[in-house]
């Protein structure tokens, strides 16, 4: 049984989460093969040969992996699955679009978000807006998932470079074209992979509010969030709504700031290490999964927090 994980990377080094796809794949067991896209990605691909249980690297170098779309993405994954048992990918917006697409052509199995998997190979998947897991065994000759990264130990080692081929890449699929890109460059880390998240929902009460939270985060390096009713509401960005609808991160810590804790929510935030909620309302849902709870007035405890704790050396 081989298996196929897509690697991400910036061009220049592998994402971490990179890492956690690889633990997962050689909990089904050996061998995996790792597969990177982009163009001057060929450094990447000799460190990624370096990876301990890595048994072959695949590098596709193409300008249009710089801003693949979903079609051409699936095209490519149907070429070379039929090597391949299970694919691994992120459960990213990118990979969410081209694994359930590659997985018809191909008449295999897709299962999203798992987050856990057993001797079978059997996979954990939340349901409900994850108040159920749900253990799943794939019938098809071939089955690709996207993986929850933070959900996965990471691999760890090194060994002598493995053998990196180089891959011709598909024809794109011209159906569809990106017309446009816009990116929020606000200097903070990135939501889905920050270390601290400070997130805002309705009980911010205005987008002028916001600025409250987003000085704290500035303060602490952190990323900032909303929920789904912030966003809504227009208090906040969609780009970072976090929730079943919106990003799982998975941070040390994540600050949550008039937030109830609606069970969508809920679902995106499970998997960060310490969570601080307040809220005015002690009955707030979010309580229930709060490491630490203060009920509050979150206009006085935002900017005590500011005054009270230590500034970041760098971003988190």
């Amino acid at each position: 049984m081989t298996t196929l994980v897509i690697a991400e990377h910036d061009g220049t080094q592998l994402d971490p989460s990179t890492l956690n796809l690889l633990g997962a794949a050689l909990q089904i067991g050996a061998p995996v093969h790792l597969l990177l896209l982009g163009q001057g990605a060929a450094a990447v691909a000799q460190a990624a040969a370096t990876l301990a249980g890595v048994s072959q690297v695949l590098l596709a170098p193409h300008p249009q992996w710089d801003q693949p779309s979903a079609e051409t993405l699936a095209l490519q994954l149907e070429a070379l699955m039929p090597d391949y048992d299970i694919l691994l990918a992120a459960h990213r917006m990118l990979y969410r679009g081209a694994l359930p697409r590659a997985a018809a052509r191909l008449q295999a199995a897709y299962l999203s978000d798992v987050v856990a998997i057993e001797a079978g190979p059997r996979f954990l998947r939340p349901l409900y807006a994850g108040s159920v897991l749900a253990c799943v065994e794939a019938q098809a000759a071939k089955t690709l998932l996207t993986l929850r990264p933070a959900a996965h130990a990471p691999a760890a080692g090194m060994q002598p470079a493995c053998p990196v081929l180089t891959l011709d890449s598909v024809s794109a699929d011209g159906r569809s074209q990106l017309e446009s890109r816009e990116a929020m460059d606000s200097g903070r880390p990135d939501l889905s992979r920050a270390r601290v998240v400070v997130a805002a929902g309705r009980g911010v009460g205005a987008r002028e509010h916001m600025a409250l939270v987003e000085q704290l985060a500035d303060h602490l390096g952190a990323a900032v969030g909303a929920s789904r009713a912030a966003v809504d509401a227009g208090f906040a960005p969609n780009a970072i709504q976090v929730g079943q609808t919106g990003k799982t991160v998975a941070p040390d810590v994540y600050f949550a700031f008039g937030i109830s804790g609606a069970i969508q929510h809920l679902a995106g935030i499970k998997d960060a290490g310490v969570i601080v909620a307040v809220n005015k309302d002690p009955d707030a849902p979010i309580f229930s999964v709060a490491d630490v709870g203060l009920v509050g007035d979150l206009f006085e405890v935002l900017p005590a927090l500011s005054a009270g704790l230590p500034r970041a050396a760098t971003g988190a």
